[in-house]
């Protein structure tokens, strides 16, 4: 044994430098971060569809029909905008930024997690992202993947704080508060929406670790379905209340 300022310690770890955690691993990992891209090229071919190619942000009816927003969704029952808003973005740099994020979190993230529980968060941290922008924003048209990048980033930080780190050690957590001080302090940034984000992969995130603790991996399914339709559900009714009633 070694002494060090913590106590005793093994050669082994004694040797080892203080680096920040990592994001613990989870069984069943994958090699590639397959998700990860494909996402990237859905929000990629979803800009170029939607009146962005090649540098312009001239939208078309696509991006209309897919943007997020109270109205139609209460009143036409236009259910999609939960889901297809996450892939759309008003502008070039939106879509870089955005994009840049999800591949620094995703080619981390997939092949710790697995596919299968990093799409799950990824789907959960977007119908999130918008309940929270009709909560605080129902009238205006919101486009981006932020919600899901937030929800993300919400997971990694409560998978490493389940594990016994400190989120603020890592790139994660840093790159949270980074991105969450700037969401109050610039200008048409969805705050409701990177906070639902956030808070549903936090929630999802931790269950998928209760549930490898307890060794019952249906427990974490289970919960990312819930936070699902509880998001979805709530998208709902906060779309009717702010939708207008016409009589006559």
């Amino acid at each position: 044994m070694t002494p060090s300022p913590v106590g005793m310690r093994c050669p082994d770890c004694a040797t080892q430098s203080g680096k920040a955690p990592r994001l613990p691993v989870l069984s069943g990992q994958s090699d590639k971060p397959v998700v990860t891209l494909t996402l990237i090229g859905l929000c990629v071919l979803g800009y170029l569809l939607s009146g962005g190619f090649p540098f312009g942000n001239g939208q078309t009816q696509l991006f209309y029909d897919g943007a997020l927003a109270a109205a139609p969704i209460g009143a036409g029952g236009q259910y999609w905008r939960l889901v297809t808003s996450g892939f759309l973005h008003a502008g070039l740099m939106h879509l870089a930024f955005n994009m840049i994020l999800l591949w620094f979190i995703g080619s981390q993230m997939e092949p710790q997690l697995g596919r299968g529980r990093f799409l799950a968060l990824y789907v959960v941290s977007l119908l999130g992202g918008s309940f929270g922008a009709l909560l605080l924003s129902p009238d205006a048209l919101t486009v981006g993947a932020s919600g899901a990048i937030f929800g993300l980033m919400g997971a990694a930080s409560a998978i490493i704080y389940a594990r016994g780190g400190n989120p603020l050690q890592s790139g994660i957590g840093m790159l949270l508060v980074f991105n969450l001080v700037f969401s109050f302090v610039l200008s048409n940034v969805s705050i409701g929406g990177h906070l639902g984000g956030l808070a549903a992969g936090a929630l999802a995130g931790g269950a998928f670790v209760m549930a490898e603790r307890r060794g019952q991996p249906a427990i974490g399914w289970a919960a990312c379905a819930a936070i699902g339709i509880v998001a979805v559900v709530g998208s709902l009714l906060l779309a009717a209340a702010a939708t207008p009633s016409f009589i006559g």
